[in-house]
């Protein structure tokens, strides 16, 4: 549904490099991950492809076309903190992103409009198995059902592109396995380009289809902020025929920025 390039792209915060020569592109339907060590930029990457940030210099491109200088709908997040309304149940936190398109300035639908946008956001807590927690608060969900809440919430505008940043780092082992598959799904599904930062590499490598690594080439130890990461590894993962876990593809290369 969205390629994405990113050409010879900067940020900056006045001296401070974050960010320095990302240079990559990105095919429809991929699914990427990203790691690399605290503080490297990856957030402030995902942040520009949101459109909270904009680059200092350099082009981001969907589909051939400059990306748009704010957030769309075309752009779903998740992050590792649960973004739902504790004041609205499962089902009016999913209601709302509907009512929120269709009734900008009342922020509610009537009649057959509001039985059309329930029974969307039914349909959604049933693929992300929520269907029978319809009618909870989310301090009466686990950590677990409020994140399918949040992927919930992010889907519900049809993003062609899902963001996704460390959305299971909170979850014990056991949810995590479960949530990988349902994100995997999902994924297959609704055929959107993911990007999903982790600090985890082995669930880097279980996820994708292309593992990018952030990290910095240049570094000046009396001036720490004079050089930003880049990607100093991108390697494409291809998934073994007879089992769900990806392998490393033989044209699989380091980065030189």
């Amino acid at each position: 549904m969205a390629s994405l390039t990113v050409r010879r792209v900067w940020k900056e915060y006045g001296n401070h490099v974050v960010l320095e020569n990302l240079n990559f592109h990105v095919e429809d339907h991929e699914f990427v991950t990203i790691v690399g060590a605290s503080g490297c930029g990856k957030t402030t990457f995902l942040r520009m492809l949101l459109g909270i940030e904009r680059p200092t210099r350099g082009e981001i491109l969907i589909d051939g076309k400059p990306l748009e200088a704010e957030p769309g709908p075309d752009r779903g997040i998740v992050f590792q903190r649960y973004s739902v309304f504790p004041h609205l149940t499962v089902l009016g936190n999913v209601l709302l992103a509907f009512e929120l398109e269709r009734a900008r300035f009342t922020g509610k639908l009537f009649g057959r409009a509001r039985r059309d946008a329930i029974e969307r956001a039914e349909k959604l807590l049933a693929a992300v198995g929520l269907e029978h927690a319809r009618d909870r608060y989310p301090a009466q969900l686990s950590g677990g059902m409020q994140q399918r809440l949040s992927i919930a919430q992010s889907l519900a505008r049809e993003p062609r592109i899902l963001l996704l940043d460390e959305p299971f780092g909170a979850l014990d082992p056991g949810l995590r396995a479960d949530m990988h598959q349902l994100i995997r799904d999902l994924w297959a599904a609704n055929r959107m380009t993911v990007f999903m930062i982790t600090h985890d590499i082995r669930e880097g490598f279980q996820l994708g289809t292309r593992l990018l690594v952030f990290d910095k080439l240049r570094h000046d130890p009396q001036a720490p902020e004079a050089y930003g990461a880049t990607v100093t590894y991108d390697m494409k993962l291809r998934r073994n025929s007879e089992s769900r876990e990806p392998q490393r593809d033989p044209d699989a290369r380091a980065v030189n920025a």
